[in-house]
C-alpha cells in the first residue's frame, strides 16, 4: 500500500482537480440515513448549489449499491437466458428440420422394417432416440466450448469464473429434453406411415 497526499494524485498521476469519490463509515447502520442527508447538505454547500439546483453529485449507502448490483444482474440474468432460450428453440428447429429429411429420405428401409415385424412404437423409439443422440452431441460440445470460453476469458480478462458440475448435468439434461421434444414430431410421422406405400416409395 502506497499513502500519497490527494493533491499529488491528482497533480501527477490523476491529471484532474477533482476528488471521484469519497468512502464514508457510521457508528451504526440505522444512523446512514442521517449521515447521507449530512454529507448531501454539507455537498451542496461547498459545490455552492442554490436551491432549485440538482445535485451534480450522487450520495449512495452500501444497501442501495448492492441493491442496484442485484437487480443489474437479474436483469442480465433474464436477458442471457432469453438468448439461450431463443437458440434452444432455434436448434430445436434444426434438429426437427434434420429428423424430417432424415425420415424422408429413409422411407423404403422404414417400410422394409415394418414388412419384417417392426411396430409403430419401435419405429418411434428409433427416431427419439436418433434425435436425442444428435441434442446430446450438440450439448456435450456446448459444454466443452462454454469450459473453454469461461477458462479464456478467466486467463486473458482476468475474470473468476466458476464452473458449477450442477448447472453442466441440468444443460446436458436439457439439450437431451429438447432432442425429444423436437424429434418427436418426425419420429411419429415416420411410425404412421403406410408398410404399403413406403415399401412403393422411391
Amino acid at each position: 500500500m502506497v499513502l500519497m497526499p490527494y493533491t499529488t494524485v491528482q497533480r501527477k498521476i490523476m491529471g484532474v482537480t477533482h476528488i471521484g469519490y469519497v468512502l464514508a463509515s457510521t457508528i451504526t447502520a440505522e444512523s446512514r440515513f442521517e449521515a447521507m442527508e449530512q454529507i448531501t447538505s454539507l455537498l451542496r454547500q461547498r459545490h455552492r448549489l442554490r436551491p432549485h439546483e440538482e445535485n451534480d453529485f450522487t450520495v449512495i449507502s452500501q444497501v442501495e449499491f448492492a441493491s442496484t448490483v442485484m437487480e443489474t444482474s437479474h436483469t442480465m440474468g433474464i436477458l442471457l437466458g432469453s438468448i439461450a432460450l431463443v437458440s434452444l428453440f432455434v436448434g430445436g428447429i434444426g434438429i426437427m428440420n434434420i429428423m424430417l429429411v432424415s425420415t424422408t429420405e429413409r422411407t423404403r428401409e422404414i417400410g422394409i422394417r415394418m414388412a419384417v415385424g417392426a411396430k409403430e412404437k419401435d419405429i418411434l423409439f428409433q427416431f427419439l432416440i436418433e434425435s436425442t443422440v444428435l441434442s446430446s452431441l450438440g450439448g456435450l460440445i456446448g459444454i466443452i466450448f462454454g469450459i473453454f470460453t469461461s477458462k479464456l476469458v478467466s486467463y486473458y480478462g482476468g475474470w473468476p469464473s466458476l464452473v458449477s458440475p450442477p448447472s453442466i448435468a441440468v444443460a446436458f439434461l436439457f439439450s437431451n429434453v429438447v432432442g425429444i421434444f423436437f424429434g418427436y414430431y418426425p419420429a411419429r410421422k415416420a411410425s404412421r406411415l403406410n408398410p404399403i406405400e413406403a415399401l412403393r416409395y422411391e
